[in-house]
């Protein structure tokens, strides 16, 4: 193996030992706080909208297109209205999440105008939805001897539509009934859907029929041109909503159905819930504030009862406000998120607490990477001085015999000469060299005496007779 690979491997190895374990804890706390946090909202949520053809489906699939962008499906669920929404999302089986749910729509009602403490959270309301009351002039004459109606009272024994079970409208009904002192069971209530209900009215098969949304519908704006078709006004629309925090007073204005015509000729005073999105309290916050963003951009607009900017709000909650969606009403598009792609600033944007305490936790721990690291590389050369100093012990003792002494040095010479640190450590090793060499002269020095007297003859070491008796 090349000496530069094998040092550059060396010096791997040493790294991954000192700094490994502070990585491995760096790595379990970033993993710990992934799993609590949970930063990545999954990447499909189920919305509960409305019947076909109506408001709420409409502004499902809008929803649905916008929130595709970031890599989100939506699945829309139709169902028979806002009833049926709430009680889904109640439903831990459903597998709804979000859902369109109007104002006054639920079987049970806001207590003393505190919001709902029911598992659910609203995430701001959408639009007026306002109670459209069509009736035919025709039977109003014949029944009124006149050709409107003038208040909830004269439907009594008029057939009338509220619309199916599971919409909002019959819950709304029954209290604006009650508001007026009118037996439920005095009007002949009926339950289609608006489709079939509309049609039933245009062939005389029908009264009236009440529902309530969005001007958007198609319904809405066909009966609000066609001869023959009435709209109720509620002249007490100020009252209903004092009595009832859900309803806000609306104006229809004059000409704004169809100016060329005039349509309507005056304007129209009506009583209005307020659309809301509401979702359960375990929802993701990464998908509450994608929600709430793309409520700014659909609903952001002004429109027949509404100025733009109006919507979404704050106002006309049954549900309290979630705490990612109140954020993301008042404070707008996160800033990273104007910058960097959806995932990676809503991970930042969920974990940057978290990180800069375990930076804080981390720095203090840092601090001994380096003495490890040094301590690490020194005692590759620094194992050897005890070897190193047994040889030296050994020439003092003289428990060895030179030759044996100097074979050991050799192969811990050998040994050294092996040794790869990095150059800010070099002058270490090159230490550890030069102490071997003083060992080395050293035992020279020692075997120097011993070789020359074992190389001295024996008469020269020993005198004569004659030489001691003869000085």
């Amino acid at each position: 193996m090349p000496r530069l690979l094998r040092v550059a491997l060396q010096n791997l190895r040493d790294l991954l030992v000192t700094a490994g374990p502070f990585a491995l804890i760096a790595a379990g706390l970033l993993a710990a706080a992934y799993w609590y946090l949970q930063p990545t909202p999954p990447k499909v949520v189920t919305l509960a909208t409305g019947q076909e053809q109506g408001a709420y489906a409409e502004f499902g699939k809008r929803y649905k297109d916008w929130l595709g962008r970031y890599g989100i499906e939506v699945r829309l669920r139709t169902t028979q209205g806002a009833a049926e929404n709430v009680e889904l999302l109640r439903n831990d089986a459903s597998g709804v999440q979000v859902a369109f749910v109007q104002g006054g729509a639920d079987s049970q009602p806001t207590l003393s105008g505190q919001p709902k403490d029911d598992g659910l959270v609203a995430l701001g309301s959408l639009f007026y939805e306002p109670v459209w009351l069509f009736y035919r002039e025709d039977v109003a004459r014949r029944r009124l001897r006149r050709d409107a109606i003038e208040g909830l009272a004269d439907l009594r024994g008029w057939r009338l539509n509220i619309g199916t079970p599971g919409s909002g409208v019959p819950n709304l009904m029954n209290r604006l009934f009650e508001a007026n002192r009118v037996d439920p069971a005095s009007v002949r209530q009926r339950t289609l859907g608006e489709t079939p209900a509309v049609a039933a009215m245009l062939d005389g098969k029908m009264d009236a029929v009440v529902f309530a949304s969005a001007p958007e519908s198609l319904l809405v704006q066909m009966l609000l041109q066609t001869p023959g078709i009435r709209l109720y006004g509620f002249a007490q629309a100020e009252a209903y909503s004092r009595r009832h925090p859900f309803l806000s007073p609306v104006t229809l204005p004059r000409g704004v159905v169809d100016l060329a015509r005039d349509l309507p000729p005056r304007d129209v005073q009506l009583i209005a819930p307020t659309a809301m999105l509401v979702a359960r309290d375990d929802t993701h916050p990464a998908l509450i504030q994608l929600f709430v963003q793309a409520a700014r951009s659909i609903h952001g607009e002004a429109g027949w009862f509404q100025r733009r900017g109006e919507f979404p709000s704050e106002r006309s909650l049954e549900w309290p406000l979630a705490r990612e969606a109140e954020r993301t009403l008042r404070g707008g598009t996160p800033w990273l998120q104007r910058y960097l792609p959806f995932w990676l600033a809503n991970l930042i944007d969920r974990m940057w607490v978290v990180l800069l305490s375990i930076v804080a936790v981390l720095i203090p721990l840092s601090r001994i990477v380096p003495p490890l690291y040094e301590f690490k590389v020194r005692s590759r050369v620094f194992r050897w001085y005890a070897q190193l100093r047994d040889i030296e012990e050994s020439v003092d003792d003289r428990k060895d015999a030179a030759h044996r002494l100097l074979e050991r040095l050799d192969e811990l010479d050998a040994r050294v000469e092996r040794l790869t640190v990095p150059l800010s450590y070099a002058d270490e090793l090159y230490a550890l060299r030069s102490h071997i060499r003083m060992v080395r002269d050293r035992i020279g020095r020692a075997a120097s005496p011993a070789a020359a007297s074992a190389s001295t003859p024996v008469s020269a070491q020993t005198p004569t007779s004659s030489e001691k008796t003869n000085p």
